[in-house]
């Protein structure tokens, strides 16, 4: 007689699908979310996970490092109408605690808590979330026992919300942003993998000092450099510079680290700071006159590869009513020192070599201010030097010392 026993192990979207299947039951079923967007929810608030145990045994590790993972929303929560398709789906739905229970090899790795800071779609994240969010990790970051934080988030903002945090996280401790390119619920999502992999990263000895990190795709890259080039899995990139290693089957390995100034050598102290100054993002194109504003914001980011000559008027207009300007060159890849709008040097002053020795001297009109410097970014897109910006602008808004920011970070 035939026996045929069931397999040990099942693939990975089975529990994923288990744990969806509960939150698509209901037909046109609302997004769970918290009660307020901004403010964490403690777990323990968070729906029992409808998790079905799977056949293959994982055995937690009692002596593991603690991780928590502090969730946002995003795709990688986001479920669909009709599971198994290609069809859209409704970011920010799973609760932390399902996106978690949906992974049970994570307890091989850490001893996961987690923690519901909001549900929603990454574009519907504010700098004032930004903001609270920095603070929350920064004071779950000085428990002793606690090795790492790993903050799950929807990709179209993900690279914002983690450059934002290395800015102004202040500790050494690992922290890393990690999303998905697919739904829970879609065709071979990527959300599991990655967020196993995140963990893993998370509580790594290794990755002591290496700042806030992105972790998509079995690459660990540094969040000063990393950016979404496009909608499906391996879009997350560095450019020329900032992979730090990869998530290997031993567990992460890393090969270079940062040098700019991070996490405990960050001056960026948010104590104080709910919501950041206001600055504006515009473009240079052909034939541009530049951006005026009726009220006039705090400081203005040109993405530019050089400026019209209407374009450089009117930003030096700007800077002469103290509102700094940034350029940051197209590719956020340029590392000059110098272009994208320049003023170049000051005329000479004029002297009338027609007066004679003993004329009476006539008043003359007081000298023009001087203007104010444009501040230069270095390798940095124009939406990352826009966060830089808004981020020194809460310590000075001096364009000289914000330009030696600029040098440093």
């Amino acid at each position: 007689m035939l026996v045929i026993r069931p397999s040990r192990f099942v693939c990975p979207a089975v529990a994923l699908m288990t744990v969806v299947f509960g939150a698509c039951a209901r037909r046109g079923a609302a997004p769970v979310t918290s009660a307020s967007p901004a403010t964490p929810v403690p777990a323990a608030s968070a729906p029992a996970s409808p998790v079905a145990a799977r056949p293959v045994t994982v055995v937690p590790n009692p002596n593991a490092p603690k991780v928590l993972v502090i969730a946002t929303g995003g795709t990688i929560a986001g479920v669909q109408n009709a599971p198994g398709t290609l069809g859209g789906y409704r970011a920010g739905t799973l609760t932390a605690e399902q996106i978690t229970a949906s992974v049970p090899e994570l307890a091989r790795y850490a001893r996961v808590e987690t923690e519901q800071f909001s549900n929603v779609a990454s574009t519907m994240v504010t700098p004032e979330m930004w903001v609270k969010l920095a603070k929350r990790i920064n004071a779950v970051l000085q428990r002793g026992d606690l090795a790492g934080v790993v903050v799950t988030h929807g990709t179209d903002r993900l690279e914002e919300t983690a450059f934002f945090l290395y800015l102004t996280v202040r500790s050494s401790k690992p922290v890393v942003v990690v999303g998905s390119q697919r739904p829970a619920t879609g065709i071979s999502p990527d959300g599991p993998i990655n967020l196993l992999s995140a963990v893993r990263t998370a509580a790594s000895p290794k990755a002591t000092q290496k700042g806030v990190m992105v972790v998509m795709d079995d690459r660990i890259l540094s969040a000063r450099e990393s950016r979404k080039l496009y909608q499906r899995t391996g879009g997350f990139s560095t450019g020329d510079m900032g992979m730090l290693g990869v998530v290997a089957s031993q567990g992460p390995e890393f090969f270079f680290a940062p040098v700019r100034r991070f996490g405990e050598r960050s001056e960026f102290d948010l104590d104080g700071v709910d919501t950041l100054p206001k600055v504006e993002l515009t473009m240079s194109y052909p034939g541009g006159t530049g951006q005026t504003f009726t009220t006039n914001p705090k400081g203005v980011v040109v993405a530019t590869t050089g400026m019209t000559t209407a374009e450089n008027a009117t930003y030096r207009a700007l800077r002469q009513t103290g509102v700094v300007v940034v350029t940051s060159f197209t590719s956020g890849e340029n590392a000059n020192g110098g272009g994208g709008g320049g003023d170049g040097p000051s005329a000479p002053a004029r002297t009338d070599s027609t007066a004679r020795p003993d004329s009476v001297a006539r008043p003359s009109a007081p000298p023009a201010p001087p203007v104010p410097p444009a501040v230069v970014a270095q390798h940095l897109t124009a939406t990352k030097a826009r966060i830089l910006l808004m981020v020194a602008l809460t310590r000075t808004q001096d364009p000289r010392e914000i330009q030696r920011i600029f040098n440093e970070y």
